[in-house]
């Protein structure tokens, strides 16, 4: 099988995968949806959130339910539209720590779809 992901810098990402990143970790809602298509997708903790209502509402809960820091641990270029960041977070939350995968799905300049899982 043949591994067709090229490994780059954070500083390398899509400048809206960076804007995403940027206001999540910020907490700032408002932000990180600009970042997405309207009818945009998120997976986390096996959950689907569709739109940016939908999304907005995840977004609120997952930044005041628990405290958290993050560092950037690697990024991936799937494709010409795709790219994977893994970050690790550390906090409050069961079990302390976890390394996370983001894959996102571009759509003329915006993210329109979000998979994050370990």
């Amino acid at each position: 099988m043949t591994d067709n992901t090229t490994p780059f810098a954070a500083t390398d990402l899509p400048d809206v995968v960076k804007r995403y990143l940027t206001a999540h970790n910020e907490h700032d809602v408002k932000a990180a949806s600009a970042a997405l298509t309207p009818d945009a997708t998120v997976v986390d903790d096996g959950r689907t959130y569709e739109g940016i209502p939908a999304i907005e509402r995840w977004l609120d809960r997952a930044v005041s339910e628990y405290t958290y820091t993050t560092t950037f641990l690697g990024a991936e270029q799937d494709g010409p539209d795709r790219c994977t960041v893994t970050q690790r977070l550390e906090g409050n939350f069961p079990g302390g720590i976890v390394d996370l995968r983001y894959r996102f799905t571009l759509d003329r300049g915006l993210i329109s779809h979000l998979i994050i899982a370990p």
